[in-house]
């Protein structure tokens, strides 16, 4: 069995196209309205492959890193599912390679006007300067 270590490529992406990852011991929904009794359901087996991954050869995994997207829930550490056949519009989280680095932000877009938002106050937006490259790489799909 290969290590996921070993299958990172030189950025620390992680491509899923043929990695099956899967969850056991499922015990039952949680209710997010009113308590519910416990149920008698037997343990289930997810896979979150086929569940958080809708286009497994365009599909990627990253680790964020910093604080500049933690009011939109992503925080130092998570792992961020990217997919990079999703196209990205005005508002969805994407993750963009500026001057050659890859971030993590909010896609601005409207009027002919693109901007990469920092969903932190103390951190700033990236505003494109004349003959600057900002190319969005991928849309975040999840993050945990």
């Amino acid at each position: 069995m290969t290590s996921i270590q070993a299958q990172l490529d030189q950025h620390g992406v992680l491509a899923v196209g043929r990695t099956s990852v899967y969850v056991s011991d499922l015990i039952s929904t949680v209710f997010a309205g009113f308590p519910s009794p416990a149920e008698d359901l037997g343990a289930q087996r997810i896979d979150l492959g086929a569940t958080l991954i809708k286009h497994p050869k365009a599909t990627f995994l990253l680790r964020a890193r910093g604080d500049s997207m933690r009011e939109a829930g992503i925080f130092d550490g998570n792992i961020l599912v990217v997919d990079r056949a999703v196209k990205p519009r005005h508002n969805h989280i994407v993750v963009a390679v500026v001057d050659g680095d890859f971030t993590v932000k909010q896609l601005y877009q409207c009027l002919g006007r693109v901007k990469l938002n920092a969903a932190n106050p103390t951190f700033p937006d990236i505003v494109p300067r004349d003959g600057q490259t900002i190319e969005v790489w991928g849309v975040v799909s999840s993050s945990s």
